[in-house]
């Protein structure tokens, strides 16, 4: 993809700045404010965007770190590592708990639109639901049925599904309020690495192989397969107004496909 000219060129980059490893996983606060990312060697940078000012880095006890997330009000960042979810104080950097009962390493970790649940995923094959909205934060429903490593989480704009995807070649649509399997998603070429809802939440882009996969999510019946990748899609995102979807690929290409 070619950046146009509208103030987004190389010419206007403020960063790279090193890093003292290979980063894993990065993400913005909902406000776009802060920007957070992990490393392979467990480290977590928190840095104010218009600023480029360090806010915090934080060492996480649970090694490698392959998913962050902010809460939608920006009071909490959580990260992942071994078979343990931590939740920090997005303001002091402090460690506000340890969200653990997954027995092997958690690979992604996102909040419901509302802020009250948070899910996680990993090498055991469980998707769980935490409740981080009470003082006393615990495991609310563990959803089971992935044959392999679940890798991706994403939940509906309306928070009433979470869509998983799994090495396995599936995407389980679950209905978060029942803790149960609504839909089974198959027909992917390989595992799959990234899922995102459309804004409106009526479409799914599924990444797998060199392959993007469009959903009806209602029907669950597959729209259509994006085939321009050479490789490896690792991530996919739609733009705030659904009309394009971007694909990240092992082939050193970003797509942008226009979504009728």
């Amino acid at each position: 993809v070619t950046l146009g000219t509208g103030g987004v060129g190389n010419q206007n980059v403020r960063w790279p700045l090193q890093n003292t490893s290979p980063v894993l996983c990065v993400v913005f606060s909902f406000d776009g404010h802060t920007i957070a990312w992990g490393s392979e060697d467990g480290t977590i940078h928190v840095r104010d965007v218009a600023r480029s000012q360090k806010l915090h880095q934080l060492k996480s006890t649970a090694g490698q770190v392959h998913s962050v997330a902010f809460s939608p009000d920006g009071r909490f960042l959580a990260s992942t590592g071994k078979n343990v979810v931590i939740m920090w104080d997005a303001a002091n950097g402090r460690e506000v708990r340890q969200l653990i009962g997954h027995t092997e390493a958690v690979q992604s970790v996102v909040f419901s639109p509302d802020g009250r649940l948070l899910a996680s995923a990993g090498g055991d094959k469980t998707v769980r639901l935490w409740d981080v909205a009470s003082g006393k934060a615990g495991e609310v429903q563990r959803l089971e049925g992935h044959q392999e490593a679940v890798w991706c989480l994403a939940f509906s704009p309306d928070g009433r599904t979470l869509a998983s995807g799994s090495h396995d070649k599936t995407v389980r649509l679950w209905d978060v309020e029942r803790g149960r399997e609504k839909k089974r998603l198959k027909g992917h070429a390989g595992g799959v690495n990234s899922v995102v809802f459309s804004p409106n939440g009526r479409t799914m882009a599924a990444a797998s192989s060199d392959t993007v996969v469009l959903w009806d999510v209602e029907r669950g019946r597959k729209v259509e397969k994006l085939r321009e990748h050479t490789h490896l899609v690792q991530s996919v995102a739609f733009s705030p107004d659904g009309r394009i979807l971007a694909s990240g690929s092992w082939d050193r290409t970003v797509r942008l496909w226009q979504i009728n």
